[in-house]
């Protein structure tokens, strides 16, 4: 039995990647409720966009034409979004690619996410990329 774990290669792996980061998403103590009782998301809606935008991040699709930024303004409009929202989105990001795939297309999926993370929390603290911050470490 091949145990050896592939990189990410086409839109099935990015929505099994996808599927199981909100299977852990919704599961955890933090993340669920924003997902579930704030943003009230419908899954079966949301998996295609988020696979139009994975797809677009790791293989440069050209599918996804939203506004990723102004879905997390009007949530963090409802429920301010911290710190440890983006932490633990990331935290639960890394270890599902970590546990399910390997290679070039994986590691860029878990560069991306951090600069995502980075770049949203930052612009909804009202900073721009010239006021940088590591989610979860301060400049001083």
């Amino acid at each position: 039995m091949d145990t050896a774990l592939h990189d990410l290669k086409d839109r099935d792996d990015v929505y099994e990647l996808v599927s199981e980061f909100y299977r852990r998403a919704f599961a955890d103590p933090l993340l669920g409720p924003v997902f579930i009782d704030v943003a009230r998301m419908d899954l079966a809606k949301h998996m295609p966009i988020m696979c139009d935008f994975w797809e677009t991040v790791l293989f440069r699709a050209g599918l996804y034409k939203r506004n990723a930024l102004q879905q997390h303004l009007d949530l963090n409009e409802k429920t301010p979004l911290g710190a440890e929202h983006f932490n633990r989105w990331l935290s639960l990001w890394t270890t599902n690619v970590d546990e399910h795939w390997s290679g070039p297309k994986a590691e860029l999926a878990k560069i991306q996410a951090q600069r995502i993370a980075q770049s949203i929390h930052r612009r909804l603290q009202g900073r721009s990329g010239s006021d940088f911050e590591t989610i979860g470490h301060r400049r001083d």
